[in-house]
């Protein structure tokens, strides 16, 4: 039975080691590692065959599970548990100087490699890990290297800003030269990230999941409004809208804070006060943009507000909505988001604010943030991703997992 691990993740680090479909027997090795600051843990699991189908498998309760399973984080078993696949040998530790070694203990050679890796407060470090654990692998003479990233670091800054860069482009040349063949994350921030790659992206969705909490779990849902806090998120706010046949409401005016509305350095350098001008160069006076006052575009009055989104990470902006839609008469307000990052206070801001539930997925760890905060609720999404790892290990077509998905999703 492996020991315990400190890690609070939900999905976790972790690598399913796969070779050739045809064989039959799974190998039962185990072996953990933890780094030394108790934030992410990295797990191997081999598997000698995955079975034909995980959709109807049920997450296990603790009673149908075996003795070592029941002992992993929250989140992690399920993927073991789908696929019938059991921890293998790898170490990752940090030295004492503070670098990263990662050491794989079982062959690999001519596998195929899932690198299952969540993204946790230290950003930095489990990117670090990943590389390390990818170029080790591709060392190893693995026959492929496929990085399963729930939420994809840094997927904000995938646009020039000022004399800043796109670390996103960066990101995804690091891990293309460190031996990834194929990444399978969920809800890119901007789907055009998947340009950046030079192997291919599965962008799954989690908006069907979220779709059943909200039609399950939301009394009187027909009574509801679907809430783009911004402009820029009306598309998916609409795809929502349209999928539960909902009602559809935009806040815009003077309370939003969108990036368009960032400085880009375009004016720079400054201008000299004796600097001459050829005439044929100057260009037209810009006006300076003001927004407009508030304004909740669609009726929310004696009605449920759900407010939908892809990252919930700093809740001031969610904040702010839930108090405008509260004056506009909405009785009962709900956020909904794919990634729950809640950084800072979030928990406090949240406990404290108008809002009666955040609805996110376990693709980050936030269970501490739970604790903190009881409206904090959790959909399940490993089902997908164990279906992903399945079909592209046995060269099964992928459009299943997109059938009725759409641009805006």
């Amino acid at each position: 039975m492996p020991p315990q691990c400190s890690c609070s993740s939900v999905v976790g680090n972790v690598i399913l080691s796969l070779p050739a479909v045809d064989e039959k027997q799974p190998v039962v090795s185990t072996g953990t590692g933890s780094l030394s600051t108790a934030v992410t843990c990295c797990r191997v699991v081999c598997a000698r065959a995955l079975p034909r189908d995980v959709r109807g498998k049920e997450t296990p309760g603790e009673d149908e599970q075996p003795g070592w399973l029941t002992q992993l984080p929250s989140g992690q078993h399920c993927f073991y548990w789908r696929l019938g696949a059991e921890l293998g040998k790898s170490v990752v530790y940090q030295e004492t100087n503070g670098e990263t070694r990662v050491e794989i203990k079982e062959s690999v050679r001519g596998q195929d490699i899932f690198i299952i890796q969540t993204i946790p407060r230290d950003v930095n470090t489990a990117v670090m890990e990943l590389l390390i654990m990818a170029y080790a692998l591709k060392t190893s003479c693995a026959r492929n290297i496929i990085g399963v990233i729930p939420y994809f670091p840094y997927s904000k800054q995938s646009k020039m800003r000022k004399r800043g860069s796109i670390v996103c482009k960066l990101l995804a040349s690091m891990l293309a030269k460190a031996g990834l063949t194929h990444i399978i994350t969920m809800d890119l921030h901007q789907k055009e990230i998947q340009g950046f790659f030079s192997f291919p992206v599965d962008n799954l969705r989690a908006s069907p999941f979220l779709l059943q909490y909200i039609q399950e779990e939301i009394p009187d849902y027909r009574n509801a409004v679907i809430v783009a806090k911004s402009p820029g998120a009306a598309k998916r706010a609409q795809s929502y809208a349209e999928r539960l046949r909902l009602g559809l409401a935009v806040i815009h005016g003077e309370a939003q804070c969108t990036e368009q509305d960032m400085d880009d350095g375009r004016h720079s350098p400054p201008m000299l006060k004796n600097a001459t001008v050829h005439p044929g160069l100057e260009l037209p006076l810009m006006m300076a943009k003001e927004k407009p006052p508030i304004t909740v575009v669609g009726d929310v009055g004696g009605r449920i507000a759900i407010i939908v989104d892809d990252i919930i990470d700093d809740v001031e902006s969610f904040v702010a909505a839930a108090e405008i839609l509260k004056e506009r008469g909405a009785y009962k307000i709900f956020v909904m988001a794919t990634h729950g990052l809640l950084s800072a206070d979030a928990p406090r801001l949240i406990e404290e604010s108008s809002i009666d539930e955040v609805v996110v997925t376990n693709t980050v760890p936030h269970e501490v943030q739970k604790l903190q905060c009881p409206k904090i609720k959790t959909v399940d999404i490993s089902l997908i991703l164990s279906e992903a790892i399945r079909r592209i290990h046995n060269g099964e077509s992928m459009a299943y997992l997109f059938r009725n998905i759409t641009v805006d999703d």
